[in-house]
């Protein structure tokens, strides 16, 4: 009877230690698989940041080109007010220079 009791005790120890084998393993796999989804999150993330440090640097290249720009107008704009001044300025001239070529012709 003691023979019998302990190879049940031994059999019953063995299933219980294959069990506990399984889970161990089933844990571990699903620790690994939790950790390759999280270095992929991490990746992806990272290329997410690093994508978006490259438009933002590429925005500000372009807003001081804007700048820039909207710079080059407002000298275009305020040199085409200035040739519109003196163009007005010669057109009196001019018609002054024919009123009196007029009035010295009819003399």
């Amino acid at each position: 009877m003691e023979n019998g009791l302990k190879n049940r005790i031994v059999i019953i120890l063995a299933i219980l230690s294959s069990v506990l084998l399984f889970g161990t393993i089933s844990s571990y796999n699903n620790a690994m698989r939790q950790k390759a989804g999280r270095d992929k999150e991490m990746v992806a993330r990272l290329q997410l940041e690093e994508k978006m440090n490259k438009f933002s640097q590429e925005r500000s290249a372009l807003e001081e080109k804007v700048k820039a720009k909207e710079k080059e107008a407002e000298e275009i704009k305020a040199a085409l007010e200035e040739n519109k001044r003196i163009l007005v300025q010669e057109q009196l001239a001019n018609q002054g220079l024919k009123d009196e070529l007029q009035r010295v012709t009819k003399k």
